[in-house]
């Protein structure tokens, strides 16, 4: 008896170590199978307070997104997209080298009624994400929408996005495109008018997701092309990712690069060297009708005007005819013909001159008077 009751308390500490390395190799089983998992501090938390989320099965050295989400089952996932969730009050954190984290997150009430989760997802590298079941103790509860039948969607073809830009998207007009994408009805019942979730998102921010109805009926076993809108806001650029979700459930992601508005710059660099000069050119306008008159400038351009108009009217002087050198023959030239017309006249060489020798005029009774005998 003494021995078997010796053995008794060695049986409890291995089966309490046995105990052990089971529940501790439980979260690296998951992790080994690839899928994330989540696991809170608290399964109920009022607004003001803060709950620890820790991870496992993350990528190494990953970012995630830690979110509050309403209208959401960790089985169905958020049903309303990250619009249910209280996106103002989310945390990001890293993974280790192991693919883990501990974070301790703030409760906030999300803008959607529970049942609700703390809702974990990638912002880069592979798409994965993880729910847990969480309660924000005071927040109203709303049962979640009806699933419509037992028909099933899923991809059946990679994705596109069909459009192109024009002029008036590289002047700043939103950009837009169609998603395409094909769907296949893996159910036993038909799908009328289902409605998809459309998000786009830049960089590390969560995507805005929207909701788009796509009316038709796919039925089971068939497949059917659907094209959905696609826009961004005026002014948009940069990388974007576009996200496809149906029944709480990403089907498929599409990049789209968006290129600057050019036209918007070139409108600017040209509106910034157009003013100024309009600008300068009224007031060189305005100071030369403002500015004062010189009064003494303005005589002394008149009198040099009078003065040149006097140089032009003044006759030209013509010299006196010079005899023909010697060895010139006689005859009439060009010279000879011409009158020399002098502003004075000598006494001697004047129309009605005397004769050589004669000093004074001829008087009336010179005999060479008209009229006298």
């Amino acid at each position: 008896m003494n021995r078997r009751s010796a053995r008794a308390p060695r049986l409890l500490t291995v089966l309490a170590l046995v105990a052990a390395l089971v529940a501790g190799a439980a979260p690296w089983a998951s992790a080994a199978d690839g899928k994330p998992t989540v696991t809170l501090s608290k399964s109920q938390a009022g607004t003001g307070g803060s709950i620890t989320v820790k991870g496992a099965g993350w990528g190494s050295k990953a970012l995630l997104m830690l979110l509050v989400c309403g209208q959401a089952t960790p089985e169905r996932g958020v049903v309303g997209g990250t619009n249910s969730c209280a996106n103002a009050d989310g945390l990001a954190v890293t993974t280790d080298a192991s693919g883990t984290f501990s974070k301790k997150l703030p409760v906030a009430e999300p803008p959607a009624a529970c049942p609700c989760v703390v809702h974990v997802a990638t912002a880069t590298g592979p798409k994965a994400q993880a729910d847990a079941a969480f309660q924000v103790a005071g927040h109203p509860v709303k049962a979640l929408p009806k699933e419509s039948g037992t028909g099933q969607l899923s991809m059946v073809t990679d994705t596109r996005l069909d459009g192109s830009s024009g002029i008036l998207t590289w002047f700043g007009a939103p950009p837009s495109r169609s998603f395409v994408f094909t769907v296949g009805n893996v159910g036993s019942t038909p799908v009328k008018d289902p409605v998809f979730q459309v998000g786009t998102s830049h960089g590390v921010f969560a995507p805005q997701w929207e909701e788009q109805q796509w009316r038709g009926t796919v039925e089971p076993g068939r497949k059917a092309q659907i094209k959905l809108p696609v826009e961004l806001t005026a002014g948009d650029h940069g990388s974007y990712l576009v996200s496809l979700k149906y029944g709480g459930k990403v089907l498929a992601e599409q990049p789209w690069g968006v290129g600057r508005p050019w036209g918007v710059t070139l409108f600017w660099i040209l509106l910034c060297v157009v003013v100024p000069a309009a600008v300068f050119r009224i007031g060189m306008a305005v100071v030369d009708r403002v500015r004062p008159r010189d009064r003494y400038g303005a005589q002394g351009r008149h009198r040099g005007q009078r003065l040149a108009e006097l140089t032009v009217r003044m006759p030209k002087l013509r010299l006196p005819q010079q005899d023909p050198p010697p060895d010139r023959p006689p005859g009439p030239s060009a010279d000879a013909t011409t009158t020399n017309t002098l502003p004075w006249f000598a006494p001697d060489t004047g129309p009605g001159a005397p004769e050589a020798g004669q000093l004074s005029a001829p008087s009336d009774h010179s005999p060479t008077t008209k009229g006298n005998p």
